[in-house]
């Protein structure tokens, strides 16, 4: 019998610069509207992943925006209970047991611990980069601790009014 993998997407804004958040995590850079294919994306998935800082700020902007979605919680520390996510401790486990429980599309937002993490057991198939055209200088790169080359294809890029999505394939 063969288990049809889910298919995962990192799909992140970043700075010009390659930076997801400022040093201190603030994402105040990030234009609070803009047209993007946001709203497109969003509706295809049906999972969402992240990590613990990025659950974390996530739960600054209020009410937990992913309602409507299952969603993993990546930790290494005990957690409270919070309906809305379930906690996993172990990604190596998590992606060896076949990723249990998660639909068919899977966002995986981030930070950049969760993407390095994801990218070196192999499992991430697109990664969708909004380019935000500001200069940040400085901050938390959207790709650190890569251990190895990761070879990508170039699928599709998109231009909106500001912003631009670059798409691409994982190929290795």
């Amino acid at each position: 019998m063969t288990i049809l993998m889910p298919k995962i997407t990192l799909y992140i804004a970043t700075s010009l610069d390659g930076y997801i958040a400022r040093e201190d995590g603030g994402i105040d850079w990030l234009p609070e509207s803009a047209e993007s294919g946001y709203d497109v994306f969003y509706k295809s998935i049906d999972t969402v992943i992240m990590g613990k800082t990025t659950y974390d700020q996530v739960l600054t902007f209020g009410e937990y925006p992913y309602k409507d979605k299952k969603s993993f919680v990546f930790t290494t520390t005990t957690q409270t209970k919070d309906e809305n996510v379930e906690f996993v401790s172990d990604v190596n486990k998590f992606v060896k047991d076949d990723f249990p429980g998660v639909g068919k599309n899977i966002w995986l937002v981030g930070g950049a611990q969760i993407i390095a993490s994801f990218l070196k057991q192999k499992v991430v198939d697109e990664i969708i980069v909004t380019i935000i055209p500001v200069l940040l200088g400085r901050g938390i790169p959207l790709f650190k601790n890569i251990e190895s080359d990761t070879k990508l294809e170039l699928i599709k890029t998109t231009k909106y009014i500001q912003l631009v999505d670059l798409h691409y394939k994982v190929l290795t």
